[in-house]
């Protein structure tokens, strides 16, 4: 069973290495020292810094904040100052469940360097008292519970200063090789202290542990960007005027021109460029999401570089009186489902308040939250915080 437990671990590991938006393996490598708190004979101490102990995991994260580990420990007790001679091996194998309390609690806005990890999980033990007998090996369960501060040397590297109490039941001999009476109490058996390095693993740039909550990845950024051009590009090579094929040269200067606000061209050189095949351009960009509004995180105030596609649904509405337009908000998946519905519709009605400003008759207008925008992915969200434009 363990071994099949290990090969799906593996598999697992092999084809998800590949596939991720940031590093979420790691290995990490621990040494240090122990005490034995509990299970051991009078006159036997092993002393408070007992040498012996050092620690491997293998750690996946599901996303920056949770995340599992596969943990085997190992120790070497023995007698410390004032104690009988004895000496004991100890192994252990864990599982562990992974909270980044560095990423809960935001640590991001004030360090870049330090980060904290708290590790709980369940497991076997065995124990083999070598002196002053020679006891048959000591098979448990355990309890374990830590935490680990981590100091960032590079985006793939860490150091790490954990501490971890271990818990055992159906232990039923001491470390000095004496019968327990009660072998299914839990106890807090040991406790270890150790120094030790994490390695992130994968081809991404970023690792979980130290990711920022509301990071977006530029490469990611101008991948969706890519996209979008390419889309628009294919879409506008098929639309033609009466004249000639609009390109994009042709689609910015008329943007620039058509819907600049009113006296940034003269009125007789904007009136020469309105036409019914620009008006259903136009029409067809705001309506197939080419021309939205964006919004900063949690906010509802259009950003500064959005106002020019409020200006231009604005003067779209004034030389087209007969046209209405419906104002959808939209939310990232950051934060509570409720709390994001709210937002959206908060982000439309700032969108239809500018437009009613602007003298845009609100019989004209409606607006309405669609809640969160799934459509991007995770390290894009600056695409899913906008208003878009529906018009009839």
């Amino acid at each position: 069973m363990g071994k099949i437990f290990l090969g799906a671990l593996f598999f697992c590991f092999i084809m998800q290495v590949n596939a991720q938006e940031f590093n979420k393996w790691s290995v990490d490598f621990g040494a240090g020292v122990h005490q034995i708190t509990k299970n051991i004979s009078p006159n036997y101490d092993s002393g408070n810094f007992g040498l012996g102990q050092a620690s491997l995991g293998l750690r996946y994260m599901l996303n920056e904040k949770f995340g599992f580990r596969l943990g085997l420990g190992y120790n070497e007790f023995a007698e410390g100052e004032n104690s009988l001679p004895f000496r004991a091996n100890y192994y252990r194998i864990n599982i562990e469940g992974i909270v980044n309390a560095g990423n809960l609690l935001n640590f991001s806005s004030w360090t870049k360097r330090f980060n904290l990890l708290f590790h709980a999980g369940v497991g076997m033990s065995t124990s083999s008292t070598i002196k002053p007998i020679n006891q048959e090996t000591d098979i448990m369960t355990n309890i374990v519970l830590g935490l680990t501060p981590q100091f960032k040397l590079s985006n793939r590297i860490s150091l790490f200063f954990d501490t971890s109490i271990i818990f055992h039941q159906f232990q039923h001999y001491t470390f000095d090789g004496a019968i327990i009476q009660e072998p299914r109490i839990i106890n807090p058996a040991i406790i270890n202290t150790s120094l030790g390095v994490n390695i992130s693993i994968g081809k991404q740039k970023e690792n979980a542990d130290f990711l920022k909550n509301d990071e977006v990845i530029v490469t990611d950024k101008l991948d969706d960007i890519v996209k979008r051009l390419d889309k628009a590009e294919t879409e506008i090579a098929t639309l033609k005027t009466k004249k000639a094929t609009i390109n994009k040269v042709e689609l910015v200067k008329e943007l620039d021109n058509r819907y600049a606000l009113k006296g940034e061209v003269a009125s007789n050189r904007y009136a020469n460029v309105v036409t019914s095949s620009n008006v259903d351009l136009i029409r067809k960009l705001l309506n197939d999401g080419y021309i939205n509004v964006y919004f900063d995180v949690n906010k509802k105030t259009v950003q500064k570089g959005s106002l020019n596609s409020v200006n231009y649904l604005t003067q779209f509405m004034k030389d087209n009186p007969n046209v209405s337009a419906l104002l959808i908000g939209y939310a990232d998946e950051t934060g509570k489902e409720k709390q994001n519905q709210i937002l959206s519709k908060n982000r439309a009605k700032s969108v239809f308040d500018i437009l009613v400003s602007a003298g845009i008759s609100a019989n004209r207008l409606s607006y309405a939250g669609g809640g969160e925008d799934k459509s991007v992915t995770t390290k894009a969200r600056q695409f899913a915080r906008k208003v878009i434009f529906k018009i009839n």
